[in-house]
Parts: C-alpha cells; structure tokens; sequence
C-alpha cells in the first residue's frame, strides 16, 4: 500500500524513500519555531499528521484481522521488508533512481530526482532501515508544542529503543526536542561520531552498545542512552571542515572500522537542489560550487561493495562570505581619511580592524590605535572617530551612529550601536534616492586621527551569523601639518610682507610659525602667531631663502620654503640730454639695478611702449614731432625684480609736412594738400609758389590750399613749411605744372589709308608743349593708336589706317611730364575708300543677262554703285556692301539686257560719302535660239528625183546664225523638233524615220558673218547626191511628195560618237514651218518602155 498518494506520485516516490532508511520528513509543531534549515512545507507537515494519526491508530489495535492489527501490520512490514532489500540492491541511498556503474560522477553532488526545492532543504537526513513507523510517529505526537533552544544544554532522550531488529542490523529511535546532535557511543563510551543531526543511527559489531548522547548547537552534550546494535558499517565520527571558503569546504571524518579504508562514503548536502558526491578510499572530500555566507548541512555516509550503507552523520557548515573588494583610500587629510569598499552578494556586515603603525616619530605603546569597527551595513556611509571609539569602548556610551538609506531608500540612523559617531558630518552625503537600485558599496569617514600617522586598516566581511570571510587591508597614511603657498606680497627694496597657509584649517589658531629669513651674508629669525608676518631690514637687490615652519604644542610640522629677490632702489637724477623732432635722449644714475625698462608714453595716446636697456642712459627715437612725451624708467633687480619708477616729460620740435600731394590742377589753379607728422591743430603752414615768372607767398591753418590765378602749362616750385610758437620746422617742397590749354583748328586730308593732320594752340608755353593724339576707329575703342609729336610741332600723319573706314582723333597739349590739357581737341574724318582690281562678266545661258563677280576690296565700303551702258543706253543702280575680312567672291546678276549685245560696265567703292575711282568693263551677253522666221520656205520641183528648196536667213537678233540645215519629210506637217537632226537619208531609205537632214550649211563657210540687218537668200538643190559633214543629200523618189523646212543655228554641236551628225540638244536651234507637199513627177525614161507597150499604154490610158 501507498500513503499519501498514489504509486506514481511525487509524494509516494518520497515517503517509499522514507521507509527505506526509516524516517519520515517531519516538521516541529506549528507553534514551535523550527531551526533554521529543518523545517518542512506546510503541505508536509499535514501529511505527517495524517500519518502519526494512523500510526497511532495501528499501534494501539487489538490485532483484530480486517481491523489494521498486528497480524495485518506484521503482514504488510514482511512485504514491504522484502521490497526494501530488493530496492537496496539496485539504489543509492536518497535517490530515487536506479543505480549503476555510471549512475554518478565521482567527487560531485547530484540532485536528487522527483522532489521539489523547499521539500528537499527541509527535508531531515536519513534514517537507518528497520524501524517501524508507529513509534517514531507516535513519539513526535508526544513532544508537540516543545521549544527548541538553541545553545543549552540538550534534555536526555526519553527512551531510546531499538526500533528494528535483524542480522546486522540496530535500528536506534532517538527523539529530542533541543539537541542539534547526537552522539553513538561503543561500550567504552568513545563517541563515534563528533556531530550528526540525525535521529536514526546504525553501527555495526556483535556487543557494542549504542550511547546516544545529545549535543547541542554550541557542542555541549546531553544525558547519553545506550542501545544495543548488530553488525554493520559504523558510522563516521570526528566530521571536521578543515577548510572554508565562499565557495567550497573541505570535510574529514574518521572511522574505527578496521575495513574502513576499503569503504566508499557519500556525502550529501541538502538545500534547494541536493546534491550527492561519492569518494572512495578516502576519509575526505573537497565540496565545490556552493554559495557564500550560506548554511549547508552535510551527511556522510559509509558505504562497502555490496551496497551496505551504514548510519549517515551530519555536519553544519557556513560558507564564508566573499571578501570585500575594490578597497581603497578615498580621500586623506591632516584628521581624516575615507575608507571605502564594495560589498559582494551574502555579505550582512563588516568589520574593521583600525591600527596606527607609525609616524614621523615612531608612536609609544600607550599612544597606538588598536580599534575594532563593526556591524558596517552594506550601501551605508558612516563619519566615526575611532579614538573616541577607542577610550569609550568599556564605557558602554555611544559611539557612533550610520546614516544611510534603507531598501525602501529612507534615510534611517542607528544610536547606540557601537560604531555610531562622534561627529555630526557626512563623507558624501545620503545615497540619491533617485538612483534606482541602491549601492552595496560602504563608506567610511575616519576623524579625528593624528597628523603624519600611519595606519593599516583591515576589512572582514560577515555573514549573517557573523561569520567572517578573509580579510582585505590597506595602509595609508594622514597628511602632516604642513606650511603651503608662502606668498611675498608688498615687497620693496628693504622689507616685504609674508603670508601662508596651513594644511590644518581646524586647529591653524593654535599655531605658532617659527620664520627664518636668510640672505646672502647674514640671517634672522622672527615668531608670529598668525599666518602673517611683516620682515623688515632687508638689503635690495638681493637674494633671500625663507622658511616658515607651523608649530603645535612641541610638535613641528612640515615647513613652507619661499625663496625671493628684494627689488632695487629707484634711480636718481633721471634727465633728457638730448631732443630733436624724432628722437629724445634721457640719462640717469642707479648703484644696484641689472637693467631698467622705460615706458614710453605719448601724450593723450593712452598706450605706451616700453624699451630695455643694461645701460644707464638711451637714446629714444621712433617719436613725432611736436609732440609731448612723458618717460617712465623702472629699474629691475635679479630674477625680474622691480624697483619703484621715476617719470619725466618732454616734447620733440616740430618736423616738416611730408606726403605734398597736388589733388588737382588746372590751367591756372592748383590744389594741394599734405601732412604733418605730429597733427597739432595750432600749427601754421606756409607756402612760397615760385616759377619763372615770379614768386609768392601765402599762409594757412589747414593742410590743405587752392592756389589761383596761375598760368598755363607754367612750372611751379611750392615750398611748405610748419610753425608753432614762432618755431619753424623743416620745409618741404614739390613741383607741379598748371595744364596747357586745349588745341583748336584741327585739320584732316586723307587717302585710303592714311590722314594727315594740324592744329594750333595759342598759349605762352605753346614752344615747350608736345601733343599726343589719339586716333580710334570708330567701334573699336580699344584699339586705339597713339601718336607724340616732338615739342613745338603742330602737325602729324597718321598711317596704317583701313580704307573707308570712320576715326576720331583727339589731340591733347601736354607739357613736363606728360601733364595734358583737361580736354582734348578732337576731329572725326574718314578715310577714303579703296577700289576694286577688277571684275569679271559671265555670260547666263539663253538668257539676256551678265554675272559680275570680284572680290571684296580691302577695308571698309558701305556698298558699290552700278553703271551699265549701251550707245546711248545707260542704266545705275546701287549694290549693298561687302567685307573683305573671309576672302569670299562678291557677285551680283544684271538682267533684262539684249541677247549678243556688248555693254559697258562701271563698279564705284562708296563710303563715308566718299567714292573711289570706278573700276571698268566691256561685256557682251550671250545668245540663245534664234527667233522662228514668219514664213516657210519654198519648194519646187526639179526632176522626177530631185527639188529646189528656197528660203531666207533667220533674224541674228539672238546671236549671229552659224548654220542652216535643210530637212524634208514625207510625213504630216507637223512642228518639227531638235530630235529630227540625228537622222540621216540612210535612216529614210531603210524606213527608221519619214523625215530626215539632207542639206547642211555652214555660214562661216561663207567668208563673212551676217549682221543683224541683213537677210540672206539660199537656195539649195536638193537630191544631187552631195554630202555636207554627215548628211548625204540623195535622189528622191520619183512620184514622192515631199515637204521641207529650215533649222536655224546660233550655236550648233555635233555629237562625239557620230561625227558630221548635230546634237539637236546641245545646239541653239530654232525651225520654220514645212512648206507645201510637192509631187515628184514620174521617171521619164519609165515612161518611154510604157509608151512602147500598147497594153501598158492602154492601161496608163485607163489609169489616167
């Protein structure tokens, strides 16, 4: 059967565990305060008292069957015995999981499987198999409501029994309600085991009796019981933590088993996670990884190869707490120091162990510090003076009180603890509430400490029980009463005025400074109560060691050294030697300066500038004149001392005007200005104007002046010279020229590319004047040309000018150096045109018209006039104008002249109005078909193979006629064309054309040209067999009708290929009408053989 729970639950699983080592995981009554570590879930505890309740139940059954008696209880203990050993056979001890040869990692804790955290740290270690439930169970019903208290004497077992009996086997019962531990003890009362918490126990041997004494928390022990045991692993005794640290402990423990070398033993610890480690052969074992500042209860169990365990043993350790880290000395002053350090998780507290090691003088037994400071919470600032805490320690008054911020950042204070403090003051004030997670670092502020003294302090972190981890230490020192920035303030060449701090700020009007002044030859010495001391009768220019040293009662601190130089005397008989308008020279006397430095100071300037010098007298230059200065010398002493100054004051003379500048001139005025060097407003400047003609003076306040009634183109010498209080300075002058006058009369000739020029000026100084001209085209003002004439010359040619191009030229009078008149003479004028070479005349083809072309000619033109002329015919027209810059052919068309006509051309270059010389030309037109005459030409018959053709010349008013070509058709009288002229009389006999060329007449074969008036007449036999060029002029066909007509030529062309043969496309040619057709009568001698025929005859009879 299962209590609590089913087979497969976690519970069932824990109470199985139980039964095998015979305990249970009981908790103290609810009204008892449980120990801290031990007390089980409030879930386990109600299934404890469900379970005492029906132990109870069963041990007080008659033993009834069905009734839960001792029959059915001694049934149910044989089964579950069974299962107990077959279970130890196969498990660890406290594990819920079957064992094996790799079921465990040796030398580390495993978790236990199947139990929650807070069951398995409260969970009691095991107990030894074979005892019944019922009497422990029953046993803790009667202890409920007992107090355990921790640290007395324990209360004797009641009555210890033995719970199980079997080979090897003694189960021991043990109920207390104050020991912590237990003692088994053999028949001789050795104890076996030094602590263990458990109240089950096994040992084995045959005779041994078990004495059970209880131990409390601090080791002391109770009333011991005996109990007979059996054979079996004895437990471990004398469990000892030979070594603790924040993170792993190192147990060792005994045995008195002769085989105990052979054993193996398990230690367990029990918190949130439980973890087992086994060793072997071993009565040690080093636990790792465990938390700082924790309580850890540990079992060991002894162990042999057939998995027989023996009783385990416990034993509490506490971890110690990390040790503080980050020590450091946060400040140190003559009286305090601040101590600080960072606190690691687990740390409750600290201590401090305070020792003064030493000083400059090596302190006495009675006067060292040995102090202790503790209870120092984490995240808290504390001020404490550790004397007071020292001398009051036995006094029980408070000595301190720690201010800080709680975990709900409340400013909180604690009085009457022993660290409280002595003095109201913070080190740096209350943690910023504001800050989020509060720090776990503790500060500490040390007052009151001795001066030059050093001290160790030694740091122990503390859990909660006041376990301490190991220790951090830091030596520092405090600050020694110490003299600091001596200051020598109103020094002067025989005393000077001292004063200094203290490092002690506290207790500085307790002092008293022992001063001693030593100089090159002699010394003193001088005591003061105050940080403050006047030293008289002292040499200047000299060199000084002073040291102040503070004194305290008989302790002297740390003295301040000065080391300072006493200035010289101010110097005597300080002069001026020398002035002039730049420059002042001073003299004076002096026994004990180095160098002196003069500050230079110009009246009503406000700045100065200074000048050093080794010697005792100076030149000062660089000064205007007329100008006040007041001198101030300051003699300097060794390492840059000063002695008091002296002052004189002087001013320079007055110096000449400078910088003469002539602002304007004129022909007869002048304006002048210039300046002075010193500026002063009541200077008077006077001027002498000098030239050839005489001289003049003039005065006045400014320094500016006109100067009028002069004359031109004169020169003039103007001397300027300044006075104050009737003392006159140094003159200055200069030379100007008035202006010449300008030119008038200008006159201009001019060819194509040059202009000749003069004029006239009628000043005195004209002799001595020369001219500069100016010639600019117009549009191009910056390429203008500049000509000088020589001096006296009136006149100038200007070259290289572009033809028919527009200038400008202004001439200006200049005289001296090259001082012109205000405004020029000027002139415009334009240079003549240039012709053109020549042009050419090309005729246009079959039109009455000429082309002329020619180039451009060279400069400027604004067009060309025409002029073309014929006997009495003349005609002009004006061409647009043209530019010779690109080089390109000028051309332009006459039209609507007469065909073949011979003209007289004329070209003229217009511009500026002006004409160039015409450029001439004779051209003649060309020609074109010749005008069609009205009529036809006449044609009459000759024989039966031949006719006469007459016709008359075609009008040459369209070119002289070159040829006249005779063409007979036998077709229809249509408009003939130029195509006609390509066929032949072979082309009519084999039938390629009815009309064909038959005659051709060349009139240059006549010997003359036909004029324009006259009408030739021709005649032209045609059928004769002759040939002209390429036509052949055959017999006709006799009874054929024919017709003809007259091609006219100004220009024929024959064809390259067939020679003799006209290119009626290429020629100029023009055709008459065809005459009448006329028949060729018939052959005679045809007639002859009909006319000797009768049937022939008679039928030409009938015919006819």
């Amino acid at each position: 059967m299962t209590r609590g729970g089913g087979s497969g639950s976690s519970r069932g699983s824990r109470d199985r565990v139980a039964a095998r080592w015979g305990w249970a995981p009981l908790a103290p009554p609810r009204e008892a305060p449980a120990r801290s570590g031990t007390r089980p879930p409030r879930g386990s505890r109600a299934r404890l008292r469900r379970v005492a309740a029906a132990a109870a139940a069963a041990a007080m059954s008659p033993g009834k069957p069905g009734a839960g008696g001792a029959g059915t209880r001694r049934t149910g203990w044989r089964r579950r015995r069974r299962r107990r050993r077959q279970e130890a056979a196969t498990t660890v001890p406290g594990l819920g999981r079957t064992a094996g040869p790799d079921s465990r990692v040796r030398g580390t804790f495993q978790g236990a499987r199947g139990m929650k955290p807070a069951a398995r740290e409260a969970r009691l270690p095991p107990r030894s198999p074979g005892l019944r439930w019922a009497l422990p169970l029953l046993l803790l019903l009667l202890r409920l409501g007992q107090i355990l208290c921790a640290g007395g004497t324990p209360s004797p077992i009641p009555d210890p029994s033995v719970a199980t009996v079997a080979t090897g086997e003694n189960g021991i019962t043990q109920i207390s309600s104050t020991a912590e531990s237990f003692h088994k003890q053999n028949g001789t009362g050795t104890p076996q085991v030094e602590t263990n918490t458990s109240e089950d126990g096994e040992s084995s041997g045959a005779n041994d009796s078990l004495r059970t004494p209880e131990q409390g928390s601090n080791g002391t022990d109770g009333a011991s019981q005996k109990t007979p045991s059996s054979t079996g692993p004895s437990p471990v005794f004398d469990i000892k933590a030979v070594s603790i640290s924040p993170t792993n402990v190192i147990l060792t423990w005994k045995s008195n088993d002769t085989a105990a070398s052979e054993y193996k033993y398990v230690v367990k610890h029990k918190m949130e996670n439980e973890k087992t480690i086994t060793v072997v052969h071993q009565p040690w074992c080093n636990i790792t990884g465990l938390r700082p500042a924790t309580s850890y209860v540990f079992s060991i169990t002894p162990g042999i190869g057939n998995e027989t365990w023996g009783d385990p043993r416990v034993i509490k350790v506490i971890t110690e707490p990390i040790p503080v880290s980050d020590l450091r000395v946060a400040l140190t002053g003559v009286r305090k120091a601040a101590l600080s350090w960072s606190n690691g998780n687990g740390t409750a507290s600290c201590r401090v162990l305070l020792e003064s090691i030493g000083s400059h003088e090596e302190l006495t037994q009675d006067s060292r510090l040995q102090v202790n400071i503790s209870g120092l919470k984490p995240g808290v600032q504390y001020n404490i003076n550790p004397y007071l805490l020292q001398s009051n320690k036995t006094k029980g008054d408070p000595l301190g009180t720690e201010g800080g911020l709680d975990a709900s950042n409340t400013e909180r204070s604690r009085a009457g603890s022993p660290t409280a403090p002595v003095h109201d003051e913070s080190l740096v004030g209350p943690v910023d509430p504001s800050s989020g997670q509060q720090s776990r670092d503790t500060e500490v502020l040390l007052v009151g400490l001795e001066p030059g003294t050093r001290y160790n302090a030694t740091v122990y972190s503390q859990a909660a029980n006041g376990t301490e981890g190991q220790p951090q230490a830091i030596e520092f020192r405090t600050n020694a009463i110490q003299v600091f920035d001596v200051t020598a303030v109103n020094i002067s060449a025989t005393s000077l005025t001292l004063i200094w701090k203290v490092s002690d700020n506290e207790s500085s009007s307790n002092y008293t400074y022992k001063i001693h002044v030593a100089g090159e030859t002699d010394s003193s010495n001088l005591n003061v109560s105050e940080p403050r001391a006047v030293i008289p009768g002292l040499r200047s220019s000299t060199f000084y060691n002073i040291t102040v040293c503070p004194v305290l009662g008989d302790i002297e601190g740390t003295p301040g050294f000065l080391q300072v130089h006493t200035p010289p005397v101010p110097v005597s008989d300080f002069r001026v030697t020398v002035v002039s308008t730049t420059e002042i020279g001073l003299a004076w006397s002096s026994h004990d300066a180095e160098s002196f430095q003069m500050h230079i100071t110009q009246e009503g300037a406000g700045n100065s500038r200074v000048e050093i010098t080794t010697n005792q007298s100076i030149i000062i230059g660089g000064l205007f004149p007329g100008t006040k200065y007041c001198f101030e010398i300051v003699p300097k002493g060794p390492n840059g001392t000063e002695g008091a100054s002296r002052t004189v004051c002087n001013r320079t003379v007055p110096s000449a005007v400078f910088d003469i500048h002539v602002v304007y001139v004129t022909t007869t005025e002048m304006w002048l200005d210039w300046k002075s060097p010193d500026g002063a407003s009541e200077y008077v400047y006077h001027l002498v104007i000098e030239s050839k003609h005489g001289s003049n003076h003039t005065s006045t306040y400014d320094k500016a002046i006109t100067l009028q009634g002069l004359i031109p183109g004169t020169l003039y010498n103007i001397t300027i010279s300044p006075e104050v209080d009737h003392v006159w300075g140094d003159p200055n002058s200069t030379a100007q020229y008035t202006r010449p006058s300008n030119v008038s009369n200008i006159d201009v000739s001019t060819n194509t590319t040059a202009a000749t020029l003069s004029w006239q000026n009628f000043d005195d100084a004209s002799p001595t004047y020369s001219y500069c001209l100016l010639i600019e085209k117009a549009g191009n003002s910056s390429n203008a040309t500049q000509v000088v004439t020589d001096i006296g010359i009136t006149d100038a040619t200007v070259t290289e000018l572009i033809p028919g191009s527009s200038y400008t030229v202004e001439i200006f009078a200049q005289v001296g150096d090259g001082i012109k008149s205000l405004e020029p003479g000027r002139k415009s004028f334009c240079t003549d045109p240039a012709s053109m070479a020549s042009f050419d005349c090309e005729v246009v083809p079959k039109e009455p018209a000429l082309v002329l072309k020619w180039t451009c000619p060279p400069g400027a033109n604004a067009g060309f006039e025409l002029e073309v002329s014929s006997g009495a015919w003349n005609n002009a027209t004006h061409l647009e104008s043209c530019s010779s810059e690109n080089g390109t052919e000028y051309r332009t068309e006459v039209t609507y002249l007469n065909f073949s006509t011979s003209y007289n051309i004329s070209i003229t270059t217009v511009s500026c109005g002006k004409m160039a010389a015409p450029t001439r030309n004779t051209c003649t037109t060309g020609i074109t078909d010749p005008p069609p005459p009205d009529g036809s030409p006449n044609i009459t018959s000759v024989s039966h193979n031949s006719v006469k053709v007459k016709f008359s010349g075609f009008e040459a008013s369209h070119g002289p006629i070159k040829a006249y070509a005779v063409i007979l058709t036998t077709g229809e009288a249509g408009h003939p064309s130029a195509d006609v002229l390509k066929y032949t009389y072979e082309d009519f006999k084999k039938g390629a054309s009815d009309t064909y060329v038959t005659y051709l007449i060349r009139t240059e074969e006549k010997g003359r040209s036909q004029s324009l008036s006259e009408v030739l007449k021709y005649e032209i036999d045609v059928g004769n067999e002759s040939t002209t060029l390429g036509y052949y002029n055959g017999k006709l066909e006799p009874l054929g009708s024919y017709r003809a007509c007259v091609a006219g030529f100004t220009n024929i062309t024959f064809h390259p290929q067939n020679k003799g043969l006209i290119d009626g496309a290429e020629s100029y040619v023009s055709f008459s009408r065809y005459s009448d057709a006329v028949s060729l009568p018939q052959d005679p001698g045809k007639m002859q053989r009909i006319m000797k025929c009768p049937f022939l005859k008679l039928n030409l009879k009938n015919l006819s």
